[in-house]
């Protein structure tokens, strides 16, 4: 493994939290996805029952 030097533990929790941020948007925006596949499938449903 490469050697981090003394600042290793700094490099990793940096490291660990972009990855969590990153995870965190990606579920976001699969969450607000779904949610605005819901909406649009009503609105379309509602458009279709007039």
């Amino acid at each position: 493994m490469i050697d981090l030097g003394p600042h290793a533990v700094f490099i990793i929790w940096a490291y660990l939290g972009v990855a969590l941020g990153v995870a965190g948007l990606i579920g976001w925006t699969l969450i607000d996805a779904r949610n605005t596949a819901k909406k649009l499938a009503a609105l379309e449903a509602s458009r279709s029952a007039k």
